[in-house]
């Protein structure tokens, strides 16, 4: 288990809307559950789910990526200063849209999750719905996994499905997968939260 005084921190990484952000947000405001949304970092200033958050009452921050000269690792370092600051405990992405160096998933290793639309290991990186569809799979849905330094190869904590139905374009599909998402991550969170799932030896381990 994370050990902290109370509930664990949570800093959720956005970089658009934070359409997962906020059901992660509405659901850590039920009695009970086990972590608290306690920050909403952007990597880009006057991000929509910025605003979204101030409405919650949740801290925010921005750190620009643009402001690095493509220095990846010092843009991580100062985002990494930001979350130490606020003191968190556990690092969450939703719709962030910059690749993380290996040294930031070290710095979180264990305490960085990240959510992917498709059933991984199938159709890693982008466009996933396209390509679901392309590829004539009869199930396609998104899956919660602990970031390591390889795109989406994280040990996958949970996993929620959707029937791929005739007449489905990439939009209809994408729609129904994001109703998962948003059932999806706030339960890999409290698992993780709470200690039922961790990352030991490169592996997701229930307890």
């Amino acid at each position: 288990m994370i050990e902290t005084a109370s509930r664990p921190r949570v800093g959720i990484l956005i970089s658009g809307r934070g359409s997962n952000m906020v059901s992660l947000v509405e659901a850590a405001q039920a009695e009970g559950f086990p972590a608290v949304i306690a920050l909403v970092l952007s990597n880009v200033p006057g991000a929509g789910g910025l605003d979204r958050a101030k409405e919650f009452g949740i801290a925010t921050a921005t750190v620009d990526h643009r402001a690095f000269n493509k220095d990846r690792e010092a843009f991580e370092r100062a985002m990494d200063e930001v979350l130490r600051v606020n003191q968190i405990d556990l690092v969450v992405l939703a719709g962030f849209m910059r690749l993380m160096t290996p040294w930031f998933v070290r710095r979180w290793k264990g305490r960085l999750l990240n959510i992917h639309p498709s059933l991984l290991p199938l159709f890693k990186g982008t466009h996933t719905h396209a390509r679901a569809l392309d590829a004539g799979v009869a199930e396609h849905g998104c899956s919660v996994h602990f970031v390591v330094p390889e795109l989406d190869a994280g040990p996958v904590i949970a996993q929620a499905k959707v029937p791929v139905l005739p007449g489905d374009d990439e939009d209809k599909l994408a729609a129904r997968v994001l109703v998962q998402e948003h059932l999806l991550y706030p339960r890999a969170l409290a698992d993780v939260a709470t200690g039922r799932v961790a990352l030991i030896d490169g592996a997701v381990v229930r307890r």
